[in-house]
């Protein structure tokens, strides 16, 4: 069984930021509760059926870097800890997002996940979608035995990520801004489960009521901030290796991002603008994604990656960062919300 990165590993929390005794008494906490998630989930993705069994671990065994629960046990330090109730809270969480990733990866047509061809690829999409479903099934039998309360925050969270993905599917409705429906979109797939990952941590360390709250805007704005900086990413020049990325991936599957719907809404009134679309169009968007890109794509993410709408969505994703972290404000001062600070700095960091 795969032993999770560490706290400092997986949000780039340095020693400086761990240099107190009670820094480094977070970090051991988190980090031990991490293993005995990791451990649960092992446990809970088991299937009597065969291909179940193979199907549901599948992505699990993949990896990932287990933000969610990460967040669930960081929050929860603001109460009592790593409680039976939080561990059993945050591997729910992370079984909802794997089950997401199978859905997802059906609707985007996406051949890889994690480093591995993507479950679709493998068995197909009917086994794909099934497979999805029985992970959220799963997780609803999790938090079902944790009480009511977790019954209404997975299901309010089940509902905006379906309806994150309908919005996505069907697009802007005539007369609604693109950029606003984007925004709401990545608020509802990514925002809403970070929200109620750090949201469950406090709940159910019985923490103070009153931090439930920050802590769901903070989760939300994370969300977007982390989502707008892929992005940016998707443009990046570093390549695969260095972002997990191809070049113009989003873009090659058509893929709207705030660069390109920036780019569409310059292109009404500015020329260079409208020709870099056009461009776009012509040897980038809706081409298929054989890992190669012919020289005018390379030429013409780049001339993207270099405009002021990239620029602009940088500067956005920084600003949804922020706020993010405004958001703590009402927590009291000390490690958790020191940690939580250099998350959402991390979040946006990624893109240099």
């Amino acid at each position: 069984m795969r032993r999770p990165a560490s706290l400092s590993s997986q949000i780039g929390l340095s020693e400086k930021i761990f240099a107190s005794g009670e820094d480094k008494g977070l970090a051991a906490a988190v980090d031990a509760g991490l293993i005995l998630v990791e451990e649960g989930l092992h446990s809970q993705m088991r299937f009597a059926d065969v291909l179940a069994d193979v199907t549901a671990r599948y992505l699990l065994e993949a990896g990932g870097k287990r933000v969610r629960p990460m967040l669930t046990l960081l929050t929860a330090q603001l109460g009592q800890g790593n409680t039976p109730e939080v561990l059993s809270a945050a591997e729910a969480i992370e079984i909802t997002h794997l089950a997401s990733l199978y859905h997802d990866d059906v609707m985007d047509e996406a051949q890889m996940r994690r480093g591995v061809p993507s479950a679709q690829s493998v068995w197909g999409n009917s086994v794909a979608v099934l497979t999805g479903d029985l992970l959220f099934a799963r997780a609803s039998k999790m938090v079902a035995a944790l009480g009511e309360r977790a019954i209404n925050l997975q299901a309010d969270t089940f509902e905006r990520l379906c309806l994150g993905q309908l919005h996505e599917t069907i697009g802007p409705q005539e007369g609604e801004d693109p950029i606003e429906h984007y925004i709401q979109v990545l608020a509802d797939k990514t925002g809403s489960l970070i929200a109620a990952a750090a949201q469950m941590g406090v709940v159910f360390s019985k923490a103070p009521a009153e931090y439930e709250r920050p802590v769901v805007v903070f989760g939300e704005k994370v969300g977007v901030a982390f989502q707008l900086i892929d992005d940016v990413i998707d443009l990046s020049a570093k390549g695969v290796k260095e972002t997990g990325k191809t070049p113009g991936n989003d873009l090659r599957a058509g893929v709207a991002t705030l660069p390109l719907l920036r780019l569409r809404a310059r292109a009404q009134t500015d020329a260079d603008a409208r020709e870099l679309l056009e461009r776009l169009e012509r040897d980038v968007i809706g081409t298929v994604d054989d890992g190669v890109l012919s020289p005018e794509a390379t030429s013409a993410i780049a001339a993207l990656r270099d405009h002021e709408v990239t620029r602009q969505t940088l500067e956005e994703a920084h600003q949804w960062a922020r706020e993010a972290v405004e958001a703590l404000a009402p927590l009291p001062t000390g490690s958790v919300k020191k940690a939580l600070t250099r998350f959402a700095e991390t979040i946006v960091e990624r893109s240099n």
